[in-house]
């Protein structure tokens, strides 16, 4: 069921087990995700697919509109298991909370900014606001890289202010309240009767950001008391994961259909884009991760390590054995 909210041997044995055979034995498992893009596409995917019931879990796929409500759900447990970046988990773990990332499907940002045509050099962006979904969100991140990117400096060269989501955004954007918004690809050719232009990508800077962007998160005491629950999920959004980038015309209805965008410029360029960035073996980029744990680090008491936040055993134990080969080369 899919609501909307404005928040090789064993396994392989076991897949063969599960896809759909023990019906009776299937939980019902609440699980979310944060935007309505391609980014975020595998768990929707997987949904509409049928991978998740394949791998014998029943679920309630939820869409909640950013990373810091996401992790919040996570917390107070009306999410399972939950797409988080790696920002906002190493926070809330920083302040206490069990929370751990199980797997990223995407390890970097893959952002623009997006900016008004009178806007021709970085120099015009000083003094000039920017636009997000909330603090503390990944296009939060986005644009506080972007804007370094451009050599300012986020909020005292460039004030960044929480607005909303991507309709809110266009909004500012159109009203003139904002002078530009990150935002992820394809997502321009949706700004139809607003002038504006690409002032700078992620793709433009030096190397790679690595950055823990789309990764399943959930609870220490859930991946303890049901950790095959969570493999399954795992699983399910590795076959997703394939199927993203194999199957393109299916792909792009599936993201048509719950972005509710049927520009055809849109969707083929955020295939292009998230099917380049889709990880074969979502594993979390420890670089990337270090560098949200360094951030999160500077609290007070606060010493937190890569493993304190990340438990790549399913994602090992699935390679290792033979899964995530057998789904890429059946």
């Amino acid at each position: 069921m899919h609501n909307r909210i404005t928040a090789a041997s064993v396994l392989i044995a076991l897949a063969a087990l599960t896809a759909g055979t023990n019906v009776a034995a299937q939980e019902k498992v609440r699980i979310s995700y944060s935007s309505a893009d391609a980014t975020n596409s595998v768990y929707f995917i997987a949904q509409e697919r049928g991978f998740y019931k394949k791998y014998g879990v029943d679920t309630d796929l939820i869409y909640i509109q950013s990373t810091p409500i996401s992790v919040t759900s996570i917390i107070a447990g009306d999410v399972k298991v939950g797409n988080a970046a790696g920002n906002a988990v190493a926070s809330a773990v920083a302040g206490g909370v069990g929370l751990v990332m199980v797997a990223c499907y995407i390890n970097t940002l893959p952002y623009e900014l997006v900016v008004q045509e009178s806007v021709k050099s970085a120099e015009d962006l000083r003094g000039k606001s920017i636009g997000i979904s909330r603090i503390g969100s990944a296009s939060d991140t986005a644009a506080h890289v972007l804007i370094r990117g451009l050599g300012l400096t986020p909020v005292k060269d460039v004030p960044i202010i929480q607005v909303g989501g991507p309709g809110e955004r266009a909004a500012a954007f159109r009203g003139g309240r904002i002078v530009g918004f990150p935002s992820p690809p394809g997502i321009i050719k949706l700004a139809q009767g607003m002038p504006h232009k690409v002032l700078i990508s992620t793709a433009d800077l030096p190397k790679r950001f690595d950055f823990p962007y789309i990764c399943a998160n959930t609870t220490r005491p859930f991946l303890t008391s049901q950790r095959e629950t969570v493999r399954r999920i795992v699983m399910a959004l590795i076959e997703a994961t394939h199927f993203f980038k194999t199957r393109k015309e299916e792909t792009k209805k599936i993201v048509a259909k719950y972005s509710r965008q049927d520009n055809e410029g849109y969707l083929e360029d955020s295939w292009q884009a998230m099917a380049k960035l889709y990880e074969r073996i979502p594993l979390v980029t420890r670089p990337g991760m270090e560098a949200q744990i360094q951030e999160a680090g500077r609290k007070p008491g606060v010493n937190l390590k890569f493993e304190d936040i990340v438990d790549e055993s399913i994602v090992r134990e699935l390679d290792k054995n033979g899964f995530i080969g057998k789904v890429y080369n059946p």
